[in-house]
Parts: structure tokens; C-alpha cells; sequence
């Protein structure tokens, strides 16, 4: 990750998902290219200016705009540089493999297990079954941290099954407290009046 502040000088510099400001300087059909303050302008193209179709580009964006982009691909030996107005996730399709562990957030809890964002394009699923024995869905809540482990992945359908990490310590449940001993005393004396009145019916029969 790059410091605070970074602003590269030159495109040697330039890595994938490197996040710039940029002015929008000419608008075509195709796309729209970026003065982001280098010696070549680089190109966002028309499928990269937004996450759903783009059918005009200025639909999108106008000359002389103020935009943030990131870095999608750089070739310094060509010059070019392509660049995306949608904000990459932090972890792509090829950078993921099962068996490894990541620190993700409870995005949904259903009965049947949680939906853990991992920062990649979509959430993996925590199967319940995958939880451990003592565990249950409800004992977390949206927004909770949780280190899993993959256990599988689809890369056709997108999909990501996940398992608890062996280091993570599931939430408990809050303890009931213990009764104090006038409680207690309490309980028994109840005890000991429901069993009399139960000896009086016998008796009674």
C-alpha cells in the first residue's frame, strides 16, 4: 500500500489499483482519457465507467471534471495507462486460494450460516455446519470481525464457502448471573412449599 499522500512522477511508478485525481481532458465514444498529472494521459475505457452498462460517456463524464480513478493496467515501455472510475475490490478473483485466512466482516446472518465479507467482489458463506459444534449464527451480528479460512471456491459461479479459522474464539453467550444467597433461600423455601402441597394432594386422594 502506498503512503498517505503518494503522487507518482513518472508511470514506472504506476501499480495496479493505485488510486489518482485526475481531470477528465477529452471525451470520445470509446472512453474518456485522464490527465492524472503524468506525461501521458491515461484512458478509462467506456466498460470501466461504471459498474452497470454505459451506453454515452458523457453520460458519465464531462471535459474538465474532477475524478478519482484507479490503476487497472500500466505499460511503461508503451506508455499506457488504463484506468477505472470503479473502485477495485482489495482482494481480486485470482488472489484468492483455498486454505487461506482472512479477517472479514458479518455482512448478513440467516439460520443456515453467515455471510462474511472478505473484501473480495462478493461475500463468502460461513455454512453452520462449518462453525463448530458449540456455534450458531445468531450468536453473531452485522458488522462483527471474524477470521475464516476458504475451505472452496468457484471461480465460474463466483462463489466462496468459508470455514471458522482455527484461531477464532467464537462470541459466547452472556452467563446468567449467579443468585445471591437470599435468592437462593428464596427458591428453596418455594421448593419446599410446592413439595408439601403436592404430599397434602396425595395424602388427600
Amino acid at each position: 500500500m502506498e503512503p498517505t499522500g503518494f503522487r507518482p512522477t513518472s508511470i514506472a511508478e504506476l501499480r495496479p489499483k493505485m488510486q489518482l485525481e485526475g481531470v477528465v481532458r477529452k471525451v470520445e465514444l470509446y472512453g474518456a482519457f485522464v490527465d492524472i498529472g503524468l506525461e501521458r494521459d491515461g484512458l478509462i475505457h467506456i466498460s470501466q465507467l461504471s459498474d452497470k452498462p454505459v451506453h454515452r460517456v458523457t453520460d458519465v463524464v464531462k471535459e474538465g471534471q474532477k475524478v478519482t480513478v484507479w490503476v487497472t493496467q500500466v505499460d511503461p515501455r508503451q506508455g499506457r495507462i488504463a484506468l477505472t472510475l470503479v473502485k477495485p475490490p482489495a482482494v481480486e478473483w485470482k488472489e484468492l486460494a483455498e486454505g487461506q485466512t482472512h479477517t472479514g466482516r458479518v455482512v448478513r446472518v440467516e439460520r443456515y450460516g453467515l455471510f462474511v465479507d472478505i473484501g473480495a467482489e462478493r461475500p463468502g458463506l460461513l455454512h453452520i455446519r462449518e462453525m463448530g459444534r458449540f456455534n450458531r449464527p445468531d450468536m453473531y451480528r452485522v458488522g462483527d470481525e471474524i477470521e475464516v479460512r476458504i475451505l472452496h471456491l468457484d471461480r465460474r459461479k463466483k462463489r466462496i464457502d468459508l470455514a471458522l479459522a482455527e484461531t477464532e474464539i467464537p462470541p459466547q453467550e452472556p452467563e446468567e448471573p449467579l443468585p445471591s444467597p437470599i435468592e437462593l433461600a428464596f427458591r428453596r423455601a418455594i421448593e419446599e412449599a410446592q413439595r408439601r402441597s403436592r404430599t397434602r394432594a396425595i395424602a388427600a386422594r
